[in-house]
């Protein structure tokens, strides 16, 4: 059983920054593809991006360029670096981990990920 806890969520102006982490029980052995997904207020729970065992990324159009995904094997931790936020990436953060075999990307349908994290609020203020 794979348990997932984020942290670093809070309040943050547009413009400035937040890095999220993930801390994960069970990480490298079991997991294929770890990712990012956020849910706004009254809207469906979206990929934001997406990194497998080899490094590998993917990112949703309005997260390129702005936010990175990376890993750290050593600690177990995903982290989500965000810059430039802007309203719109108001909402619930969530880390998920699927053990689906394969290269995931930011396309990976989200039943295909069994393991989710209890979510870390982001809200960003004009």
């Amino acid at each position: 059983q794979v348990q997932l806890v984020e942290s670093g969520g809070g309040s943050v102006q547009a413009g400035g920054s937040l890095r999220l982490s993930c801390a994960a029980s069970q990480y490298t052995s079991i997991n294929y593809c770890v990712a990012w997904f956020r849910q706004g207020s009254g809207k469906e729970r979206e990929a934001v991006a997406t990194i497998n065992r080899d490094g590998s990324t993917s990112y949703s159009e309005s997260a390129k360029g702005r936010f990175t995904i990376s890993q750290d094997h050593t600690k177990n931790t995903l982290n989500l670096q965000m810059n430039s936020l802007k309203p719109d990436d108001s909402a619930m953060y969530y880390c998920a981990s699927s053990t689906y075999p394969g290269t995931c990307s930011i396309s990976r349908p989200r039943h295909l990920f069994g393991y989710w994290g209890q979510g870390t609020q982001v809200t960003v203020s004009s």
